[in-house]
């Protein structure tokens, strides 16, 4: 235990954390905080302590996923929102020298966790957007947008806050009706068929999944636009084309950062001269960095999320100029909230598509991301790309326009 212990008394100051160990002796940490609620867990084996201290990151969630870890006094967001918040990203010490040394290493690690060829990409996507159907449908909004929402205000039930986030993405492409707009890594097809909708634009949506693939053309038959919204299961490496926007919401974080110059060099090639790109993505305070062993292992295999720097200096390189730079600190973390009580609340739905285990890893997933948007270094990035200095209004006014004339009501 003195491993742990040194581990645990150093990482809980602020907020009451409770820990009994297999043969009942109980350890207590830290200080009461209003701002945190009391935690208490339980080890239902002896060798929890060591296990999750050779690899915390990793080993904790999976002695919760295994049942070795019990939450007896809240639950797993409140768990790890309490760890979390013990070390915010805003607080931490900075030295010169420890930052260069971390940087030259967390650029090597991302580079060869993320190094995506087509092939892998794919394989990648489809552990994670492949699962079964119904459970996207348990815990995300109606038009199953798996993405950052936008909350005008923090009130908003999730369904207004993703309408909200499709308005505001839409104001910042500037749209005509008539253009021809690509949306890479489309999805269930949700924000193409709110483009043609409320723009009078013709889509082609892109995506590595299949299932995603499947509902997104259904849906636009459904919709009675199928010769207009068009999907196709294709790499962007592979597309050919011109068009006159360009958009993607949540793909850029599966492209990997080896090949970064490579996505900016072929959106230039199919955006035409005076169009206007869009990228969303989650993106990390800071510098480069890592993406955690549990998230690559359970979640997103090649996943990585990038720093500000590591975006803009892969597009300076294709000559992509940005016109627009957003970051969306909290709005993530107030999404993540909302896919978590949903899930919560879906438990039994979940487990019995799945089991125990999964529900489990599933909202330690949610939970853990949540607190990274709240307290760690993740934000999200809206950047706005043009080929062409001329291509939109010198001012930013045309976006609050648009976005207030594009707003509707979520769907139901």
């Amino acid at each position: 235990m003195s491993l742990f212990d040194r581990f645990v008394g150093h990482l809980f100051k602020r907020g009451d954390m409770t820990i009994i160990l297999a043969d009942g002796t109980v350890r207590r940490f830290g200080s009461p905080d209003p701002a945190l609620k009391p935690v208490t867990i339980r080890f239902l084996d002896k060798g929890v302590p060591g296990f999750i201290a050779t690899n915390p990151h990793l080993h904790a969630a999976e002695a919760f996923m295994d049942g070795r870890l019990v939450i007896e006094q809240g639950d797993i967001r409140d768990l790890v929102d309490l760890v979390r918040a013990n070390g915010r990203w805003e607080e931490a010490r900075v030295t010169l020298r420890g930052t260069l040394r971390n940087l030259i290493r967390d650029r090597l690690r991302a580079r060869v966790q993320s190094f995506n060829w087509a092939g892998r990409s794919k394989a990648n996507v489809a552990h994670h957007y492949d699962l079964n159907d119904r459970l996207y449908d348990l815990f995300l909004d109606a038009d199953r947008q798996y993405s950052c929402a936008y909350f005008t205000d923090p009130g908003n039930s999730l369904d207004q806050a993703q309408a909200d986030k499709k308005a505001h993405i839409a104001a910042k492409l500037h749209l005509k009706p008539g253009l021809r707009v690509l949306d890479i890594g489309c999805g269930w097809g949700g924000m193409a068929l709110y483009l043609n909708r409320v723009a009078d634009v013709e889509v082609l949506g892109i995506t590595l999944s299949e299932e995603q693939l499947k509902v997104a053309r259904r849906r636009a038959a459904e919709a009675g636009v199928s010769d207009r919204v068009k999907f196709e299961l294709i790499d962007y490496r592979q597309l050919d084309g011109a068009f006159d926007r360009i958009v993607s919401v949540g793909m850029f974080e599966h492209v990997g950062v080896p090949q970064y110059p490579a996505f900016f060099l072929k959106c230039r090639d199919l955006l035409a001269i005076d169009g206007v790109m869009l990228l969303h993505t989650i993106g990390r305070l800071g510098g480069p960095g890592k993406t955690d062993a549990f998230t690559l292992k359970y979640i997103f295999p090649g996943g990585y999320n990038p720093a500000l720097s590591e975006i803009t200096g892969a597009s300076e390189q294709a000559r992509m100029m940005v016109s627009d730079v957003e970051t969306l600190r909290i709005h993530y973390a107030l999404t993540l909230d909302r896919w978590y009580d949903r899930t919560m609340a879906a438990k039994d739905a979940i487990v019995a598509l799945y089991d125990e285990r999964f529900f489990r890893m599933w909202t330690f997933y949610l939970a853990g991301a949540r607190a990274a948007f709240l307290h760690g270094n993740l934000c999200n990035y809206q950047i706005q790309y043009v080929r062409d200095r001329r291509a939109l209004p010198i001012t930013r006014d045309y976006m609050g326009e648009a976005e207030r004339r594009l707003a509707e009501p979520p769907l139901s």
